[in-house]
């Protein structure tokens, strides 16, 4: 009998998600992309609930929303929902997945950070914190959950031209864009690959955090 390996994605319903099911669509992949009403990641017990008894080998963080604006200007309702969604939300994945990944002897959990939370831009002060929350969580699950067979890696895909980002001005895009060496935006496609080549065949890799995009600094 073939092994199926479950793979969970939050976020699945955004451009990056859909690239990552299509990436994984393979009779090996048996692919949960709960929808908001299935999994609320603002909600602690409905996260206990959705993974109890659930198996699952990857677990692939892409819940995220941005709430911009300087620091000044940030309410604390935004605050609280940026770190609901980018931070609290996926931590409570990932501790939801991690007694079951330990009783079945190994698994992968990938986090989807963000440049912003390495070199935060002007007036994105909720969502860079968040994100590099991400960042920090990545090495400390790491070296613990290393022992149990346990990965944890973190992708910062890059700019991405998705619903998420459809706000995002020309004029913005073109200034982003002059700071990719390459002269062009990461895709969606490109990403969702990476994460399955991550995750197949580099089985000794975890504690990293790998930006995709061409910014140097």
């Amino acid at each position: 009998m073939a092994i199926v390996n479950h793979l969970v994605i939050t976020g699945a319903s955004g451009g990056l998600g859909q690239a990552i099911i299509a990436a994984f669509s393979a009779p090996s992949w048996e692919i949960a992309a709960p929808a908001h009403g299935e999994l609320d990641v603002a909600d602690p017990a409905a996260i206990r609930g959705y993974f109890k008894s659930r198996r699952v080998d990857l677990l692939v963080c892409a819940a995220g929303i941005t709430r911009d604006a300087p620091l000044a200007r940030v309410d604390e309702s935004a605050w609280d929902e940026v770190l609901a969604v980018n931070y609290h939300g996926t931590a409570a994945c990932a501790a939801a997945v991690l007694p079951q990944m330990i009783g079945q002897g190994g698994g992968h959990i990938v986090f989807i950070s963000s440049r912003s939370g390495i070199h935060p831009p002007l007036g994105q002060v909720a969502y860079a914190t968040a994100k590099a929350a991400l960042v920090g969580l990545t090495a400390s699950l790491a070296k613990v959950n290393g022992r149990h067979g346990i990965r944890v890696n973190a992708i910062l895909p890059g700019f991405l031209e998705t619903r998420m980002t459809d706000s995002v001005s020309e004029k913005r895009k073109a200034e982003i864009l002059n700071d990719h060496a390459l002269g062009c935006f990461n895709s969606p496609r490109a990403v969702a690959g990476f994460i399955r080549y991550l995750h197949e065949d580099l089985p000794h890799t975890s504690g990293q955090v790998f930006q995709l995009d061409s910014r140097i600094s």
